[in-house]
């Protein structure tokens, strides 16, 4: 069981780090693009942007996972009682993970990236139109 866990750990946490990695890479990207004019808004189609370049992969590696780890589940045969044990946590965790890479992780990235944006009393313009 402990093996499971241990490959799914791995696994989620290289998908996590090649996310951020893909984030980091469009907001840079975005902020060369729009220079000082570089907002919020900028910041967000940013995240999108990285985080759907990654759907894919993503979708991808888990649909893999779940799919070779399936028939384990439901083998009866000669040894599956110790294989069941090991396919259980990976393919509850694949799941979860999914939703965590995909969601989690962009959501959490644009919270910490907003917070070192200049807000618009640093740059000196008004909020009163």
């Amino acid at each position: 069981m402990w093996v499971g866990y241990i490959a799914l750990f791995g696994t989620a946490v290289q998908t996590g780090v090649v996310m951020v990695v893909y984030l980091e890479e469009r907001v840079k990207q975005r902020r060369a693009e729009r220079g000082s004019a570089f907002n919020y808004e900028d910041l967000v189609q940013a995240v999108k942007d990285g985080a759907r370049l990654r759907l894919r992969p993503k979708v991808m590696t888990v649909a893999t996972i779940v799919a070779s780890l399936l028939p384990i589940m439901w083998s009866h045969r000669q040894g599956a009682e110790v294989m069941k044990p090991l396919a259980t946590p990976v393919i509850g965790g694949m799941i979860s993970s999914l939703v965590h890479i995909l969601i989690v992780t962009p959501v959490i990235f644009l919270w910490l990236r907003a917070r070192d944006l200049p807000t618009s009393s640093e740059t000196g313009k008004s909020n009163v139109q």
